[in-house]
């Protein structure tokens, strides 16, 4: 069962959380960070709920959590800014309730995507960015040097940046995959259960589940 959990920022900010820790000993760790929050983004939106609600079910620890000023969260609005050391602490968090060498994958949706793409903490073993609209992402040229996994997600009929867009600036990134989910929007309605296996199919590529 969910747990509730409560963060505090490197600034001192509150932040509002929930992690599902399966038993026995989880094989990778999910951070999940939500869509924009001036548009009614926050940790329960569709598509982070389902990964939420289905990751556990495969061996997989998720924590997600709401950003500063949202629901529970203390603080205001940063406009992509602080929010990036929301989701620092929330790897952290995650983190410190793993095993030593449990894959930690940073994932997001739309803003929640640009955020996790923001972020640069060695305690991350690879990014899972759905949809990103790659505007408030900081320090591009360190995330495409980055050796480290990425895997893109994006909706064949996104309303908020053209899929070939993105694909053509991922493809100067160091190892990264994209996956275009066909018939999608943005907002993936009908379309989770394709995020939801691609998620699982990433995790099992950074930590196969155990044999027998």
């Amino acid at each position: 069962m969910p747990e509730p959990l409560k963060l505090t920022t490197a600034d001192g900010v509150t932040l509002e959380a929930e992690i599902s820790i399966p038993s026995p000993t989880p094989r990778c760790g999910v951070v999940l960070c939500h869509p924009h929050p001036q548009y009614g983004g926050t940790m329960r939106s569709i598509v982070i709920s389902a990964l939420f609600d289905t990751l556990p079910t495969r061996g997989v620890a998720c924590l997600r959590f709401n950003f500063r000023g949202v629901e529970g969260s203390e603080g205001t609005h940063d406009f992509g800014n602080l929010e990036r050391v929301d989701a620092e602490t929330a790897v952290g968090a995650l983190h410190e309730r793993l095993s030593p060498g449990t894959p930690l994958i940073l994932t997001g949706w739309s803003f929640g995507a640009d955020m996790a793409l923001s972020v640069r903490d060695e305690r991350v073993t690879a990014w899972l960015a759905i949809a990103p609209p790659l505007v408030v992402v900081h320090d591009v040229d360190g995330l495409a040097a980055d050796p480290r996994a990425k895997l893109l997600a994006l909706a064949q009929h996104d309303e908020y940046r053209d899929p070939a867009e993105i694909t053509e600036l991922a493809e100067r990134w160091a190892n990264t995959d994209v996956h275009v989910v066909g018939g999608a929007s943005h907002f993936f309605v009908g379309r989770t259960d394709r995020l939801v296996e691609l998620a699982a199919g990433y995790v099992d590529r950074l930590a196969p589940a155990p044999s027998g």
